[in-house]
């Protein structure tokens, strides 16, 4: 009796299609480089997304990259490109559950970055200099770490949309 209802348990777990990784969907926190706002449209073969900036949009997965296409209130342009990566469940989904089948028809063991910020060319007449001194480039890796740091507090609803753009538009006439 317990044999049996061993095996029945066993075919059942066997017949299910499983996977290790997570939802087909996943968010991404997103901010112009100058804490402007404005919009976004994102694009993968899976489908197309369109967002306020500053705010998280939710993209399905895909082993391709996410193109965007950005455009700030005032009408400066952005495009480009975010990487898809591979997640490391899938290894395990390959060794234990369907040699990895199911993750790799529908790309949930690929991932984006959970954030990102949309570099934005300055307004005409900034009075930001631009040098490529070994200092400026420590200096823009500051900046990033802090719009990154912004655009979380923001999307957690630790600072308000104001303060988030003020903050940022400070960052930017540094």
């Amino acid at each position: 009796m317990i044999q049996k209802l061993l095996i029945s348990l066993l075919l059942l777990s066997l017949g299910a299609c499983a996977t290790l990784t997570e939802d087909a969907m996943t968010p991404i926190a997103v901010s112009f480089s100058d804490g402007s706002e404005g919009e976004c449209t994102f694009r993968n073969k899976r489908g197309s997304w369109k967002m306020d900036i500053p705010g998280t949009v939710s993209v399905r997965k895909s082993d391709d990259g996410l193109q965007y296409n950005a455009k700030t209130n005032d009408g400066r342009t952005a495009q480009g490109v975010i990487t898809s990566e591979m997640g490391a469940k899938i290894i395990a989904s390959a060794v234990f559950i369907d040699f990895g089948i199911t993750d790799a028809i529908t790309d949930k063991h690929r991932k984006y970055a959970g954030s990102f910020v949309i570099p934005i060319k300055a307004r005409s007449g900034s009075s930001r200099p631009r040098t490529t001194s070994q200092s400026s480039t420590v200096r823009k890796a500051e900046d990033d770490d802090l719009r990154r740091k912004l655009l979380r507090q923001y999307i957690n609803k630790e600072i308000t949309r104001q303060e988030y753009t003020e903050l940022m538009k400070r960052v930017s006439e540094d």
